[in-house]
């Protein structure tokens, strides 16, 4: 089986009050989730909103200090603070450049590939030093409406995909997710299940026979629609009715899985995580 290798995979299922998921909600809440795993696993030192926010701030700051270190009529003891200063902020922004470039990257590729696949119907979050040797996997899998059109997607984010987030967010935090012990950094990596003929080799390479290691035990969470079981037996159970468990064994045998070029890799970094 792709992803897991069992044949017999526990999910945790649920149901959002929305009649679709379209490709800015699914973005949005792949973000979130991503964002909350790199948290509370210890990889970043504040939630990656309030991360985003102080980094740009920060430049701002440097490109104004370098405005202000510029005038001449300015005292040396003055100077001396503000040349302090600035050599901090710059400490801290080369810290933070290369883990932010990343983030932006895969927000890039994420709303590249739901713009052209907004069916998407799965997407893994692995922490570890590899795929196949991960720490940690998260699986999220989606239920859509067939009648849901595809577009030009406007990708700001709306009330309804910030509760969405809330609730599967809340929903991982129940089941035990981030509660381990800091590890030290690692590495994030991201695939996302799409057809074949998928192409997009500057953001991801195909990874058709994807396995991860037999011994993790990953956290799968199935996001179902609201009064969408009959679309999600039509879409997702066809090969397997029986077995509701079997969901990425029993989606379409033509999707495979691609992996996302783009890797974060986590700070040296303790934080102390809340919910």
């Amino acid at each position: 089986m792709e992803g897991g290798g069992r044949s017999e995979m526990e999910f945790t299922d649920l149901e959002i009050a929305a009649d679709s998921i379209d490709a800015s909600v699914t973005f949005h809440l792949v973000m979130d989730v991503l964002g909350f795993v790199l948290f509370m696993h210890q990889q970043i030192p504040s939630i990656l909103q309030d991360l985003s926010l102080e980094f740009d701030s920060l430049n701002t700051e440097y490109k104004d200090l370098e405005v202000v270190i510029a005038q001449n009529e300015m005292k040396a003891s003055q100077r001396r603070v503000q040349m302090g200063r600035k050599r901090e902020v710059k400490h801290v922004i080369r810290r933070h450049e290369k883990l932010m470039k990343t983030v932006a990257n895969i927000q890039t590729a994420l709303q590249l590939v739901f713009s052209e696949i907004p069916h998407a119907e799965a997407v893994i979050v692995v922490l570890g030093a590899s795929p196949l040797r991960p720490r940690h996997v998260y699986e999220l899998c989606f239920s859509h409406r067939k009648d849901v059109i595809s577009g030009v997607c406007d990708f700001t984010k709306t009330r309804v995909a910030e509760g969405i987030s809330r609730k599967v967010i809340r929903t991982l935090v129940s089941k035990g997710a981030g509660s381990e012990s800091y590890e030290g950094p690692s590495k994030l990596f991201l695939l996302v299940k799409a057809p074949p003929s998928f192409n997009m080799p500057l953001h991801f390479l195909p990874k058709r026979d994807f396995r991860y290691n037999k011994k993790i035990v990953p956290m799968r969470l199935r996001i179902k629609c609201r009064n969408q079981d009959r679309a999600i037996h039509s879409l997702t159970c066809d090969t397997l009715p029986a077995n509701p468990n079997n969901m990425l064994d029993s989606t379409s045998n033509d999707n495979i899985w691609f992996q996302c070029r783009h890797v974060i890799k986590g700070l040296a970094c303790k934080a102390s995580p809340e919910e």
